[in-house]
């Protein structure tokens, strides 16, 4: 039994989607969740610039008593795995577990991933996808209109922004007949319905931030540690408190106050 809260980071809103998850695997266990919607969007940082906001986060929650940290950005995860491993206590990202979850799904046909900039740059996400699934096409494509539009707010079903921009990123992949979507970017799952919208026909979406989800509750059963605390969330961010407390209960779908606290910005 281990009643220390498990840790959450984004870039922004799009790691709610992380915090849904666990709390609906996991509602006993108490979460605290860093959106570093001051320095947002990272995807379209350098490599180096990502290392080290990484280790900021993490630094950031393990001073805040975590016992696990999901580092629910795929930005992150795919350029700064080595400052992941490092740190003192077991940091989940976002590669290996929906990679895992494709590769036993047994299907066929072209996986598409859509990612930020940084993350289809750094290359990582689809060579573990060409690894793990050698006989599928892999076709990747950057979406750096997401992020801003999301943390800005546009989240809600039939946003014309939104809905412009997924057709868009989306042409090239429904052209070569899609058959398993990668969202590699927390964000993206908050915009789920319209992605789905550009196809036409059923695909299989594979969430990055709910297979990570899954993967930290197997390992704290496996481990004995899980906690038996309250459920309470705490969230802190580097950007406007009342914007992250007005659109936060929106995208977790509860109406429940949040316990939201603002922090500096930090150096990148």
């Amino acid at each position: 039994m281990d009643d220390r809260p498990i840790g959450v980071f984004d870039s922004g809103f799009g790691g709610l989607t992380a915090v849904r998850a666990l709390h609906a695997l996991l509602p006993e266990e108490d979460i605290l969740f860093f959106a570093d919607n001051g320095r947002a969007p990272y995807g379209g940082r350098e490599r180096e610039q990502l290392r080290r906001m990484a280790k900021q986060d993490i630094d950031l929650l393990v001073g805040g008593g975590v016992k696990a940290i999901i580092a629910a950005c795929g930005t992150v995860s795919s350029n700064a795995a080595d400052v992941l491993h490092s740190a003192s206590v077991p940091v989940t990202g976002m590669i290996e577990a929906p990679v895992e979850a494709i590769r036993a799904s047994g299907g066929s046909g072209p996986i598409g991933l859509i990612a930020t900039a940084a993350t289809v740059r750094s290359g990582t996400f689809a060579a573990a996808l060409r690894e793990a699934c050698p006989e599928r096409e892999v076709l990747s494509v950057a979406c750096p209109d997401f992020v801003p539009l999301i943390e800005s707010g546009h989240v809600q079903p039939g946003e014309p922004a939104v809905q412009e921009a997924a057709e868009r990123y989306l042409k090239p992949l429904r052209e070569k007949h899609l058959t398993t979507l990668l969202l590699g970017c927390t964000h993206y799952g908050l915009i789920e319905p319209a992605l789905r919208a550009c196809f036409g026909y059923e695909i299989e979406v594979v969430e990055a931030s709910s297979c990570a989800a899954a993967a930290v509750a197997a390992s704290l059963r496996k481990e004995g540690l899980r906690g038996a605390g309250s459920g309470r969330l705490r969230c802190l961010t580097s950007g406007d408190a009342a914007l992250f407390t007005r659109l936060a209960p929106l995208l977790l779908g509860t109406s429940a106050p949040l316990e939201v606290r603002a922090i500096a910005p930090m150096e990148e």
